[in-house]
């Protein structure tokens, strides 16, 4: 299971995708190579050796990266990067095992789920700062299905990917939910709020199995 690369971000005709910060372009099939490498590192805590490259030039850039773990449709844990700080093949290493082992909402992966669960690796773009008047006015500039979305006011902090975009109707209602996430009320707004937004690309192991 390799999975395919998501268009949550255009493909462009040369077969390469920008998505990390500094424009260093992946290979539209990054994910056969950051898939395996993701699973590897899982599997290297649990024991077991399973064979991934990393030394691939594109994955010695920076990058950042969320790593997604599931169980049919159930998460399984979820943890992630949003400023690229190390090389991108050490930060899927890196959240890969903090998602399957150091996600606090779940309990931490055990071998005999190791291959019942499928992975995710969005790579993430540059942030970009959001500049608005008001609530309705950010509410306006949101791309639904596209744009992930960081909220910061003060010590609050949160994010959602854009596939969280799937379980809303209305981005009033992604907002809102963000901002319960970051431990404040849905309907909490103030001049000192923060907005940044990032696109991501995308590679899923079920998506092969489908």
């Amino acid at each position: 299971m390799t999975g395919r690369a998501d268009p949550i971000v255009p493909h462009s005709a040369s077969g390469y995708v920008a998505a990390q910060e500094g424009g260093e372009m992946l290979p539209e099939d990054a994910g056969q190579v950051l898939l395996p490498l993701a699973r590897s590192a899982i599997a290297s805590e649990l024991g077991m050796a399973r064979p991934a490259r990393d030394d691939l030039p594109w994955l010695k850039a920076n990058g950042a990266c969320f790593i997604t773990v599931t169980e049919g449709a159930i998460l399984r844990g979820c943890i992630g990067t949003l400023r690229p700080h190390r090389a991108l093949a050490a930060d899927v290493r890196a959240n890969a095992v903090a998602a399957a082992f150091r996600d606090p909402r779940f309990k931490p992966l055990v071998l005999d789920e190791l291959d019942a669960v499928s992975l995710e690796v969005s790579v993430l773009s540059a942030l970009e700062t959001l500049s608005f008047t008001d609530e309705r006015d950010a509410l306006r500039q949101l791309r639904a299905g596209i744009d992930g979305l960081v909220f910061e006011y003060g010590h609050h902090t949160s994010t959602y990917l854009p596939q969280v975009w799937n379980g809303f109707k209305e981005p009033a209602d992604f907002l809102a939910s963000l901002k319960y996430k970051a431990g404040l009320p849905p309907d909490f707004w103030d001049r000192d709020v923060k907005l940044m937004r990032y696109t991501v690309s995308k590679w899923c192991e079920k998506d092969d199995a489908s």
